[in-house]
C-alpha cells in the first residue's frame, strides 16, 4: 500500500522543472578581490586604485551576467509561486494563458500598491542595471561624479534593466507565461514597464551618491569593521542583492578596499578612463523621467490622475527641439472596486527661449493620442463563480474574467500647449523643476466625467546627451 501522491497540474510541473534548472546554474567564479590582496605593513599602508594595478577588460561577460540574471529571476518567480495561489493554478493551458496575457495588456495601472509599483520595482530595475554594470568591463569601475565614463555605464545598465524588466513581465519566463497574471483584473496595465527601468536608473544614481559621498566617508571615520559592512549593504541595497547573485560578499566594491582590510584610509577616486575631447554645449537628445499629475477640468466630481511618463527631445536647431512623449496615470476618487487610467503619446516642436545658461525656458505644442479606461469589478460576482468552479472541481478562466469585471474606455485625438522651466545642473544633467500643459482630446464622456480636458504638472530629472 502506498501514500497519497501530490499531483500536480501540468503547468506547475513544467515551471518546476524550470526553477530546477536555474538553481542549478553553476557558479561563476566572480572577479578577485585585488584590493584586499594589496600587501599590508604595518608601518606603511599603501591604497591605491584599482585601475592601476589590474586593468579590466575591455567586453562584457555574458556568461557570468546570464547566470547571475537568472538567480534573479529565479528568486522573484520562487517569491510568487510560495505567495500567490493564482500564480500556482492560472486555470489555463501554458500557451493560450501566456497568449491572453499578452492580448490583454491595456491601460497604466495594475492594481499593485505604490510600493510595489514605485518602490519594489525600481529597485528590480536597480538591480538588474546592477547585474551589467558588475560584468561590463568598460565601466565596472566608473564612480557616481561629473564624468561621461559613469553616465554612460549607468546609460547601458538601464537598457539592460528595460530587457531584463520585459523578460519578467512578458518573456518565455515570466509574469504572463508563468501565472498568466496579465490576463486578469486589475494586472493588465503597463506601468511596471516604464516605471522598472526609468525610475530603476534614478535609483541606482541615487544609491552610488550614496555610495560615493556619504558612505566613503563614514568609512574613514569608523574603525569596526562589521560598522562598515552593515553600512555599506544597508545604504546600498540593490548593489548589495547583486553581490551576492554574482557569488560576492554582500559589501564587496570593486573600487576600494573590503571592510575588514585593516589601516583602511579613502582612496582617491578612480580616474576617469578613456580620452578626452571637447563637446558641444547643446545636447543632441535629451531624456526625461518625470512624475506627472493630471488635474481634470471637466468637472462633475473629476478627481486628479497620478502617474508618470518619459520625454525624449531632439536637438534640431539652438532654440528648437523635437519631442516624443509618453505618459500614464492612475485615476483617483473612482470609489470601491472600480479603477481607471489615462494615456497619452504625443510629439511636437518645443522652442527655448534660452539654451546658453543654467536657466531654461520654453514653450511647446504637441499632438498626439488620449486613451482612458475605467474597469468595474464586481467581487460578489466572482466570488459566486469561485464557488461553482470550486463545486465543480475546476478553476476560473480567462472566459470568465469578463463575467465579473465591466471595462468602458474612450480614445481620441488630442493635442497639448505648455510651457516650462529647467535648471542645468552639470553637462550630463538638468532638472525640470516645472511644466505645466494643458491638454484637450476629443474623446467622449466616461462615467458621467469629460476626461479629455486637463491641466497636466511635471517635474523630473533630465538626462544630456552629447554633451559629454
Amino acid at each position: 500500500m502506498t501514500g497519497p501522491r501530490l499531483l500536480l497540474p501540468m503547468e506547475t510541473r513544467f515551471v518546476c522543472g524550470v526553477l530546477l534548472c536555474l538553481l542549478t546554474v553553476p557558479a561563476i567564479a566572480s572577479e578577485p578581490d585585488t584590493y584586499n590582496q594589496l600587501p599590508v605593513s604595518p608601518l606603511v599602508k599603501p591604497i591605491l586604485p584599482l585601475a592601476a594595478t589590474v586593468p579590466p577588460p575591455e567586453k562584457v561577460e555574458w556568461k557570468p551576467l546570464i547566470a547571475q540574471s537568472l538567480r534573479f529571476l529565479f528568486l522573484e518567480h520562487a517569491f510568487r509561486y510560495a505567495t500567490e495561489e493564482g500564480t500556482r493554478s492560472p486555470g489555463q493551458p501554458f500557451f493560450q494563458g501566456y497568449a491572453n496575457s499578452v492580448s490583454n495588456l491595456h491601460g497604466w495601472a495594475d492594481g499593485d500598491s505604490f510600493i510595489v509599483n514605485y518602490v519594489g520595482h525600481p529597485m528590480q530595475g536597480a538591480l538588474a542595471g546592477y547585474l551589467w554594470v558588475q560584468n561590463d568591463g568598460r565601466y565596472r569601475r566608473s564612480e557616481f561624479g561629473r564624468n561621461r565614463e559613469y553616465w554612460k555605464s549607468r546609460l547601458r545598465a538601464a537598457a539592460f534593466a528595460s530587457v531584463y524588466s520585459f523578460q519578467f513581465e512578458l518573456g518565455p519566463l515570466s509574469e504572463a507565461s508563468l501565472g498568466n497574471v496579465q490576463s486578469f483584473f486589475p494586472q493588465q496595465g503597463f506601468v511596471d514597464h516604464v516605471v522598472t527601468p526609468a525610475v530603476g536608473l534614478g535609483w541606482m544614481v541615487a544609491e552610488d551618491a550614496v555610495d560615493n559621498i556619504i558612505i566613503r566617508r563614514l568609512e574613514t571615520r569608523i574603525d569596526n569593521p562589521y560598522y562598515k559592512l552593515l553600512i555599506r549593504t544597508g545604504l546600498n541595497p540593490s548593489r548589495t542583492m547583486a553581490n551576492v547573485f554574482a557569488g560576492r560578499v554582500p559589501w564587496y566594491r570593486a573600487t576600494r578596499q573590503g571592510a575588514f582590510t585593516p589601516g583602511y584610509r579613502m582612496p582617491a577616486p578612480v580616474a576617469e578612463l578613456g580620452f578626452k575631447r571637447e563637446y558641444p554645449a547643446q545636447p543632441a537628445l535629451t531624456f526625461t523621467v518625470a512624475p506627472r499629475i493630471l488635474i481634470p477640468l471637466g468637472g462633475n466630481g473629476a478627481e486628479p490622475c497620478i502617474g508618470g511618463g518619459a520625454t525624449a527631445a531632439a536637438h534640431i536647431r539652438d532654440e528648437f527641439q523635437w519631442i516624443f512623449d509618453v505618459g500614464g496615470c492612475s485615476r483617483t476618487g473612482l470609489g470601491a472596486n472600480l479603477s481607471g487610467d489615462n494615456i497619452t503619446f504625443m510629439t511636437g516642436p518645443r522652442w527655448n527661449a534660452s539654451t546658453g545658461g543654467t536657466w531654461n525656458r520654453y514653450v511647446q505644442i504637441l499632438a498626439g493620442g488620449m486613451k482612458a479606461t475605467t474597469e468595474e469589478f464586481f467581487p460578489a460576482r466572482k466570488a459566486a463563480l469561485e464557488a461553482e468552479a470550486k463545486q465543480q472541481g475546476k478553476t476560473l478562466t480567462f472566459a470568465d474574467h469578463h463575467s465579473y469585471t465591466n471595462q468602458d474606455n474612450t480614445a481620441g485625438f488630442a493635442v497639448s500647449v505648455g510651457a516650462g522651466i529647467e535648471r542645468k545642473l552639470n553637462s550630463a544633467l538638468a532638472l525640470r523643476v516645472a511644466s505645466l500643459d494643458y491638454t484637450h482630446a476629443w474623446t467622449s464622456r466616461l462615467d458621467g466625467v469629460n476626461v479629455g480636458s486637463n491641466l497636466q504638472f511635471t517635474t523630473g530629472l533630465i538626462l544630456r546627451l552629447g554633451t559629454w
